[in-house]
């Protein structure tokens, strides 16, 4: 069994396709109509680490005191990013979609550490940093894409702690979002805060984080792989 760890696309040389078959992947870019396999590869969470450091330090205000109810800002790449954005940029006070922001002028941490639900759209690729920030600031993950293997799956359900929204729903964000009961949403955001262990790097690695949870996915696909 070889192991390879790819950050980018799941497209490798098939130079070798007896080396590939036996291939157990780790790629951010966890694409199934890309010919990821979550049988046989892993889903690493894509992250942003600011530069000399292992990434931001869970923090966000109490579910009480964030007066955003939904928040995105970013790029507008990706056919998913121009649905969401042309139902509602700047269309909504309470789901509010932006492109880009004047970093110089607005924290954009600090809106997603105010914000109750984070829109987590895919871009070119499925897999987005929003999800794993949103999650460092207790903001409850509304994932927006299709075909991603969400990370840690075989031993995390996602919709104990996040929203996922059909991409053919984007219309619908704040219909699906308000039916969710305030009970219902204080239960998701405090499994939020429960599993960031689960998405924190550390340096040296410590038990549930990151990296033990990306070797215990790969440590599955090993026992339930045959090597041809």
């Amino acid at each position: 069994m070889v192991f390879y760890l790819k950050f980018q696309a799941p497209d490798i040389s098939g130079a070798d396709p007896d080396l590939y078959k036996n291939f157990v992947r780790v790629l951010c870019n966890a694409n199934e109509s890309e010919r990821f396999e979550p049988r046989r590869d892993v889903s690493i969470p894509e992250i942003n680490i600011p530069f000399g450091k292992l990434g931001p330090p869970d923090k966000g205000l109490p579910p009480s005191k964030r007066p955003i109810f939904a928040f995105f800002a970013g790029g507008a790449h990706g056919y998913i990013r121009k649905v969401l954005f042309e139902n509602w940029k700047d269309k909504d006070d309470e789901i509010q979609v932006h492109e880009y922001l004047d970093r110089k002028k607005t924290d954009y941490f600090k809106l997603i550490g105010q914000s109750k639900f984070c829109l987590c759209p895919s871009g070119y690729e499925v897999a987005s940093p929003r999800v794993v920030t949103a999650i460092q600031f207790g903001c409850v993950p509304v994932t927006i894409s299709d075909n991603y293997t969400l990370p840690f799956s075989d031993v995390l359900d996602w919709s104990k702690f996040s929203v996922y929204i059909p991409t053919e729903k984007i219309p619908e964000i704040k219909t699906i979002l308000k039916k969710i009961s305030l009970k219902r949403y204080l239960l998701l955001q405090k499994r939020v805060v429960q599993v960031q262990r689960h998405f924190k790097l550390n340096r040296p690695a410590q038990p549930y984080d990151m990296i033990h949870m990306l070797l215990h996915s790969v440590w599955l696909r090993r026992l339930n792989v045959r090597i041809i």
